[in-house]
């Protein structure tokens, strides 16, 4: 259902006022390119999937490949734009029976280190807000690539995924198998070099 692994426009400059931070690039996430998803899958009963997006979501995300410690990034998905190809499911989900979405509009998140695991991998650490609880979760993520486009911008792309236990975001799936307690959240995103 709902993994805003979101990381939001708004929230991080004051969050990167470290010196390390500040001298890695700042990409901004390419969603006008829809060349970045917020994506969910959760079981259905045991029996298959749901899978669903978020639509609107903004972001930037600080890279030194050289300095990979000093790498942050924040997200603010908009929970309204959730979509699973079926409206009245959509509402079900936004409905206070799940997200509150009235009450709730937004999901952020919020980076707090980055450690490398490997040539292009590593494990990302922070704080995921959704429906008001904020708990820390960590993803691993891997560098897809990097270099110019054709139109003379850099980018850099990651892509990620972890499992989210619902029942910490406040989300009760009691009356339903235990399957479906978790759901996967992946991302991956293009950012353009400021």
């Amino acid at each position: 259902m709902f993994k805003k692994v979101a990381l939001a426009t708004a929230l991080g400059t004051a969050a990167l006022a470290t010196a390390g931070q500040a001298m890695a690039a700042e990409y901004v996430v390419d969603t006008e390119g829809q060349h970045a998803f917020i994506q969910f899958k959760i079981n259905h009963l045991g029996y298959s999937y749901i899978l669903g997006n978020f639509e609107e979501f903004e972001g930037r995300f600080y890279y030194d490949a050289d300095d990979l410690e000093a790498s942050s990034v924040e997200m603010e998905v908009q929970v309204n734009s959730l979509n699973s190809n079926h409206a009245e499911r959509d509402r079900h989900f936004l409905s206070d029976d799940f997200l509150s979405a009235g009450d709730y509009p937004t999901a952020t998140f919020v980076s707090t280190g980055f450690e490398p695991t490997g040539d292009n991998e590593g494990v990302l650490t922070g704080e995921l807000t959704l429906k008001g609880e904020t708990r820390e979760i960590e993803m691993p993520v891997t560098l897809m690539g990097e270099g110019e486009d054709p139109w003379g911008n850099y980018r850099a792309g990651f892509e990620g995924s972890t499992m989210l236990t619902l029942a910490d975001f406040g989300i009760d799936m009691s009356d339903f198998p235990e399957v479906m307690e978790e759901l996967e959240l992946y991302v991956t995103f293009e950012g353009v070099r400021q």
